[in-house]
């Protein structure tokens, strides 16, 4: 498993959180996970401007790195 080497997403993705207006979309780590070690890993999301694509690779860093405070094994 790759993680991301900075606590840098985890404090983006806290900020995201608890913001005023926050929509869930960890489905999409459920998705992303699947692609990993395979040949369709390298994967391109393209949205509109202002659709959430920065909140999206928080949640993503913050899930992957290495300074969430799950215990992972």
């Amino acid at each position: 498993m790759y993680y991301l080497n900075t606590k840098t997403p985890h404090s983006l993705f806290q900020m995201d959180v608890n913001s005023e207006i926050y929509v869930d979309k960890s489905m999409l780590i459920d998705k992303i996970s699947t692609k990993i070690g395979t040949n369709s890993r390298h994967i391109c999301i393209t949205r509109p401007r202002r659709f959430g694509k920065s909140i999206n690779a928080h949640m993503l860093g913050a899930y992957y790195t290495k300074s969430g405070d799950r215990n992972r094994t």
